[in-house]
C-alpha cells in the first residue's frame, strides 16, 4: 500500500468512529485526522519497527487530507 493509500485507509477507519453528526463537518474531519495521526505516531515511536520513512510519508498524507 502506498503512503497515500494507507493514509486514506486509516482516515476511513477512524471516520466510522468519529462520525457523530456534528453540525460542522470540520470538527468531524479534524477529529478523524487527529485519531489517524495518533495511530501513526504510535508506529513511529515503536522501537522495534524500522519503517519510519514510510510512516512519516503516511503522516504527511494524512495532514494533507
Amino acid at each position: 500500500m502506498t503512503p497515500k493509500e494507507k493514509a486514506l485507509y486509516l482516515y476511513g477507519r477512524f471516520l466510522f468512529y468519529t462520525d457523530i453528526d456534528y453540525q460542522d463537518s470540520k470538527v468531524e474531519i479534524y477529529n478523524t485526522k487527529q485519531c489517524a495521526l495518533i495511530a501513526v505516531d504510535e508506529m513511529l515511536n515503536t522501537d522495534y519497527y524500522c519503517g519510519s520513512l514510510y510512516w512519516q510519508e503516511v503522516k504527511q498524507e494524512i495532514e494533507k487530507l
